[in-house]
């Protein structure tokens, strides 16, 4: 997207105005990017060479008039179905039914938003949801607190799971919905303000990325994380 992403401009009301948090995923040989621009999930597919995004249209949007936030969106496929995971602040984490061989809202279910986690205390701060398969479970990571504050961010990352990609507890057996999240990486040492974290599977296994600050300026964070407890455990 070499000239930005001008099919975003009339939500937005500006020309190639900012563009955070997108979705990328690499499916049967096209990278599919869900591109948040303010309460927009416009979706774009690249087929693989400079400049070939074609504009699959508007996914989803809220406005002051909802209770939720549609940003942060993190694509979940569990065999046939896929399912759309977004939100910040405002009532949490929302999940949508996605109509996989278009990637828009499933017909039929286009107005159900199923809450899939929720805070109540420090303005509501959860965001950044990435829904991760790991065997038997579906694990649901978010980011709390407060980002983009260099040495001053308070965020930190934490994680549920379900046998459903719905559902989820902490390791307490707190639902998720109710303010429930277990604490799996936060500050520590010199490193400030973790999260903002996707997740992925590579040869050492499934792995961690996420942005975090220091004194000197904000950084990549790259952990595997262990499984074998039926938790996530970070690697350093």
């Amino acid at each position: 997207m070499a000239n930005g992403a001008p099919c975003t401009d009339e939500f937005t009301l500006t020309t190639n105005g900012n563009i955070w948090a997108p979705d990328c995923t690499y499916i049967d040989g096209e990278f599919h990017f869900w591109i948040p621009k303010l309460w927009n999930l416009p979706r774009e597919v690249k087929t693989g060479q400079p400049g070939s995004f074609t504009d699959e249209g508007l996914v989803t949007r809220s406005s002051s008039t909802n209770d939720y936030n549609a940003i942060d969106p993190n694509l979940l496929i569990n065999g046939r179905k896929w399912y759309l995971s977004l939100g910040s602040f405002w009532t949490g984490i929302k999940e949508m039914d996605l109509n996989p061989f278009t990637g828009q809202l499933l017909e039929g279910n286009a107005t159900i938003i199923t809450s899939i986690a929720e805070r109540f205390v420090n303005s509501n701060s959860i965001e950044a949801s990435v829904i991760f398969q790991h065997e038997r479970f579906f694990y649901l990571f978010t980011s709390w607190d407060f980002c983009c504050q260099g040495v001053n961010s308070t965020y930190n990352i934490r994680v549920g799971r379900s046998l459903m990609p719905t559902g989820f507890v902490d390791q307490g057996g707190v639902p998720l919905i109710d303010g429930g999240g277990t604490l799996i990486l936060g500050t520590h040492d010199n490193i400030v303000g973790p999260g903002g974290q996707d997740l992925f599977v590579d040869k050492d296994g499934p792995i961690m990325v996420y942005h975090y600050y220091t004194p000197t300026g904000s950084f990549l964070g790259i952990n595997r994380l262990d499984f074998s407890t039926g938790w996530p455990v970070v690697v350093q």
